[in-house]
């Protein structure tokens, strides 16, 4: 988990693509004066006179090359700025994290620090030779034609990035995948029930306690590891907490009790838990849809007055949860590959996911009738794909969005709009209607 908390920092950070570029850089400078030096002067006959500069022409050459590199960079870092003050103040600082983990924008500061480094070491070099004929001047301009074609593809990611409908996109895609990767198949066993009497004969011995060493949130989880320790030491673990939860320091985050003789140390808390500043989309299913949730109460704030935005993002909420219906198991204990009971960690409920998907959208726009609609007819289309268990608790969701909508007082037109998809909601759910 180390190496995990590690490349979730790189991930994040903008320092990380550019340091490596940057060695890169200085390796392929390296390369090229030695060409120079070694080579071209013993084969200069043989090489298109196209491809050779004079020093004076390559010292105007780099000094050009260097300016035109740091503007390019100025505008790039400009636009980053604007980006993230626009999705702070219009979209969610939460989506921040979207934007800063996108690799192309890594990698054009990276392309750039390999420029501006590269085009900087052969002028400094430049001078330590008295050679007539350079070919590094050359390979110095296809740098600089690459450079310049990932500063017109980063004003276009840029340009992508600042339309909200991308970013909606962009933030559904990665929860889809998130979504699978939760509930794909696992080397351990999960299980939705247990013997009740085996629980609690475990639950009768002498309990221990791991407590958190740091305050923060849970960011993910090692199954693997906690599983294959609670194995080896003949032991079973509870959790206390859930992904995404915040933990102050001291708070027990696990209980274990011995079922043998065997009682080693659990290792260092990086090992199986990752604990940060924030939270996280590495596991946690609910921050990646609160993200939407975030855009669409933005957009109903009334500085925006935007609720077509906010109804895109109930549709993608929606998309969202019809995938978690089809996937979702409530699992809450976990076995070896014995079948031996190892690990009881409660998982989020479905109807939590609703809650949290809905509930803050239902607040601001429960005065604007197409986000009422919109919430209904994205319940509807969860039911309607979804096995009997999930669908009651999809209706009584309903009812509870429905207690915010002043249904006597709305006009005839709205009135019978939202009426037709309610009935349509509570006859595939087999439910009554009491509405007149």
């Amino acid at each position: 988990m180390n190496q995990t908390k590690l490349w979730t920092i790189s991930r994040d950070s903008f320092w990380f693509l550019p340091i490596v570029y940057g060695l890169c850089s200085i390796i392929a400078a390296a390369v090229i004066t030695a060409l120079d030096v070694w080579l071209v002067a013993k084969v200069s006959s043989s090489i298109p006179n196209i491809l050779l500069t004079g020093q004076s022409i390559a010292k105007q050459l780099y000094s050009a090359l260097i300016t035109a590199i740091l503007t390019m960079t100025t505008i790039s870092f400009s636009t980053i700025m604007v980006m993230l003050t626009t999705y702070s103040s219009q979209f969610s600082p939460r989506a921040l994290q979207d934007f800063m983990q996108s690799k192309i924008t890594q990698h054009v500061l990276g392309v750039y620090t390999f420029g501006f480094i590269f085009v900087l070491i052969n002028l400094w070099l430049l001078t330590e030779t008295n050679q007539k004929d350079l070919l590094s001047p050359f390979f110095t301009v296809i740098i600089m034609i690459i450079s310049l074609g990932f500063f017109i593809l980063f004003i276009h990611f840029s340009a992508r990035w600042a339309q909200v409908n991308f970013l909606i996109g962009v933030i559904r895609n990665k929860t889809s995948e998130l979504i699978k990767e939760t509930f794909s198949e696992r080397t351990y066993g999960e299980h939705q029930h247990w013997d009740h009497s085996q629980i609690e004969d475990i639950r009768e011995k002498d309990r221990q306690t791991i407590n958190a060493r740091r305050s923060g949130y849970i960011q993910q989880v090692n199954y693997n590891y906690l599983i294959n320790w609670a194995t080896n030491n003949d032991m079973v673990l509870e959790a206390t907490f859930q992904v995404g939860d915040y933990v102050p320091k001291g708070m027990s985050v696990f209980y274990f009790w011995s079922l043998g003789n065997r009682n080693d140390k659990l290792a260092e808390h990086d090992r199986f838990l990752v604990i940060g500043n924030e939270r996280t989309d590495l596991q946690d299913i609910g921050f990646s849809i609160e993200k939407l949730v975030e855009i669409a109460v933005k957009a109903l704030s009334t500085s925006m007055n935007d609720p077509n935005t906010a109804i895109n993002c109930i549709h993608r909420i929606s998309g969202l949860l019809t995938e978690l219906a089809g996937n979702y198991r409530p699992v809450t204990f976990y076995s070896d590959s014995d079948g031996d009971l190892r690990m009881i960690m409660q998982q989020k409920k479905f109807r939590d996911y609703l809650y949290k998907s809905f509930y803050q959208i239902k607040h601001y726009g429960k005065d604007d009738i197409s986000v009422v609609y919109s919430i209904i007819d994205a319940l509807y289309k969860i039911a309607l794909v979804s096995e009997a268990s999930i669908q009651k608790e999809v209706w009584h969701f309903n009812k509870y969005i429905l207690e915010a909508v002043d249904i006597e007082n709305i006009p005839s037109l709205d009135y019978q709009h939202l009426k037709d998809i309610v009935e349509k909601f509570a006859r595939l759910s087999g439910e009554e209607l009491d509405w007149e």
